[in-house]
């Protein structure tokens, strides 16, 4: 059984060529792949291998204090489902353009709804407020076509950089709303709540964790479909079963 993690965490780097590096000959090294994102605000990684090895990695990580409060959602799988490593620096750990969407510059990170938290909300059809709620997807129209939140905002975007833009026509009608921004791990909801707080869209919070942290502590409670991911599994039900496993491709 392989274990697969997705992980980010804002937090500034000083020589980001010199910690991808080290992230590629400790991965190297435990036999891990998939890919790890390095910029100046950050880390995002999407890693699988045998289960010791990930430990391994994630305690030599969270051992240098930037890294130490690290959050991982984790997921398993019959078989590898990266070809290889890839370790990249980036401008960004993930593409925005935004500079009112840096959580290094902001003041105070996005507020978050934790995931039973937004189930309960579900449940009772608004916020503990009594307002109404509206789950706006962040992530582009290939993914949210394997699924997304029942009555989920979803916008006709490929790239990430188009939501401001695309989000434009609804604001107006999301003044009276509670409303929280989702993505698959967590890393794009937070840069969108935050570009929109900033932008005067002050009842916008954000999934903590996103969707894979969702699947893994509720369920699929409101949730239809399935969540994309990077990899050759394609997706995850809400239960964290790929869609498609290399071992099966393997043994078709």
């Amino acid at each position: 059984m392989i274990v697969n993690i997705a992980a980010y965490h804002f937090v500034a780097i000083d020589d980001p060529a010199a910690l991808a590096d080290r992230l590629r000959t400790r991965a190297e090294g435990a036999a891990l792949r998939g890919t790890v994102l390095v910029a100046p605000e950050g880390i995002n990684l999407f890693l699988a291998g045998a289960g010791g090895a990930i430990d391994g990695f994630v305690d030599a990580l969270r051992s240098d204090a930037r890294f130490a409060a690290l959050q991982v959602k984790t997921s398993h799988s019959a078989a590898q489902p990266f070809a290889r490593l890839k370790v990249k620096v980036k401008p960004e750990i993930i593409s925005f353009r935004r500079d009112e969407a840096m959580p290094l510059r902001a003041a105070a990170r996005a507020p978050a709804v934790a995931p039973r938290d937004l189930a309960r909300w579900l449940a009772q059809g608004h916020d503990d407020g009594g307002r109404r709620l509206v789950l706006l997807d962040t992530r582009n129209r290939e993914e949210v076509g394997h699924g997304t939140f029942s009555d989920a905002l979803t916008l006709p975007i490929d790239n990430f950089t188009e939501l401001p833009d695309a989000l434009a026509p609804h604001r107006e009608g999301l003044r009276d709303a509670t409303v929280v921004s989702f993505c698959t791990g967590g890393i794009r909801c937070e840069k969108a709540a935050l570009w929109m707080r900033a932008d005067g869209m002050d009842n916008v919070l954000q999934l903590d964790g996103g969707i894979l942290g969702y699947f893994e502590q509720v369920g699929g409670f409101g949730y239809d479909g399935r969540c994309f991911v990077f990899d050759d599994r394609v997706a995850l039900d809400p239960a964290l079963r790929p869609l498609h496993d290399a071992a099966e491709a393997d043994a078709a």
